[in-house]
């Protein structure tokens, strides 16, 4: 059996974004008390996610974040400037409440959830985790593929049951976030793949590799390549072989959260690698995705332009964790008070521009 026909719901189409939203959205932008324009990006994000939400009061109170963990088989080469082991102990430290997303949650008022898809070093049970042991981390893709057909389409499948939950739970915008020793070396080999660019141009420090330590990670990308590149002709393929369980969760959700007509928040280097695999698999994905920032992680920015996404803030963020999309939220909150309660000329008896 394929991978595709496990995964054909990936197929199915994105839902439409409403352009008669939008062009009432933007009617309503030109009539409160502002000149045109003024708010700027304010302004862009509000008429945008009132096409996505199809109304004229745009709104993303209820906001669901979902951070995904795995580990790396890669890691064994030496690739992270910390170790394997951290993947699991950050768990441990996500379901005792004290990483950057917990407390950025709690103070978003965002409901929180962690999804293990599994690692080299048991947690052992953890309260208010979700475990669903995929196996201890991939493979080493330097000498197989990272992933079986069945452990992708189930790391891709957790990522679908996250964003159905977010719907059902009748959530505005979803987060999506991940924690993994090595991930941004999968996430540099995955998208070098998807935009036939070298390494070179793509691998960055991640964790805190020096030059030489980039160096290398850029030389283990390059072997790997060099083994998987004649066997792949399909995203999807792709994502198996260099891909991360987390990686492939986070595609997951961004394609259901598309079909599902969910917005989605996308955080820095991994996560948009991970949109921009959604979108290659299921064309029109990104027309769900806002961009929270840019991180100095070297290839995000050849990432973006090629989802050609304009990221809302720029903080030097590199943590990962969905910690970037947290920190964007508000933007996207003020935003649609700004749209939603600022009076309009004729209610405030304001003049209008002249000309």
């Amino acid at each position: 059996m394929s991978i595709d026909s496990i995964v054909d719901w990936l197929q199915h189409p994105p839902a439409s974004v409403s352009d008669q939203f939008r062009q009432s959205a933007l009617q309503h932008q030109a009539q409160l008390t502002k000149p045109p324009g003024a708010l700027g990006r304010l302004e862009e994000i509000a008429v945008q996610l009132a096409a996505m939400q199809h109304t004229l009061h745009p709104n993303v109170d209820h906001v669901q974040i979902a951070i995904f963990a795995a580990d790396h088989g890669v890691a064994a080469e030496n690739i992270s400037a910390f170790p394997q082991s951290v993947t699991c102990e950050m768990i441990k430290n996500f379901a005792a409440g004290g990483a950057a997303i917990n407390v950025l949650a709690h103070a978003l008022g965002a409901q929180l959830e962690i999804i293990n898809l599994g690692t080299v070093h048991p947690t052992g049970r953890l309260n208010d985790v979700r475990h669903y042991h995929l196996g201890p981390g991939t493979a080493n893709f330097l000498h197989a593929a990272a992933m079986s057909g069945h452990q992708l389409a189930a790391a891709l499948n957790a990522g679908r049951i996250c964003a159905e939950q977010a719907q059902v739970n009748k959530k505005q915008l979803l987060i999506v976030g991940e924690m993994g020793i090595g991930n941004t070396t999968s996430a540099a080999a995955l998208a070098s793949l998807l935009l036939n660019m070298p390494p070179a141009q793509l691998a960055g420090a991640g964790t805190g590799l020096d030059s030489t330590g980039i160096a290398h990670k850029v030389q283990v990308i390059e072997q790997a390549l060099a083994l998987h590149t004649p066997h792949i002709h399909t995203p999807l393929e792709a994502l198996r072989r260099v891909g991360g369980f987390e990686i492939a969760a986070l595609t997951g959700a961004y394609v259901r959260a598309a079909q599902l007509g969910l917005p989605v928040l996308v955080d820095g280097f991994i996560s948009t690698v991970a949109a921009l695999t959604a979108e290659r698999i299921c064309i029109g994905s990104k027309r769900w995705q806002l961009y929270a920032h840019q991180s100095p992680e070297n290839g995000h920015a050849h990432i973006l332009q090629a989802l050609d996404a304009r990221p809302l803030i720029d903080l030097g963020m590199r943590l990962g964790e969905a910690s970037g999309a947290a920190v964007a939220l508000n933007l996207l909150r003020l935003a649609c008070a700004l749209h939603n309660q600022m009076a309009t000329f004729s209610a405030a008896q304001v003049s209008t521009k002249q000309r």
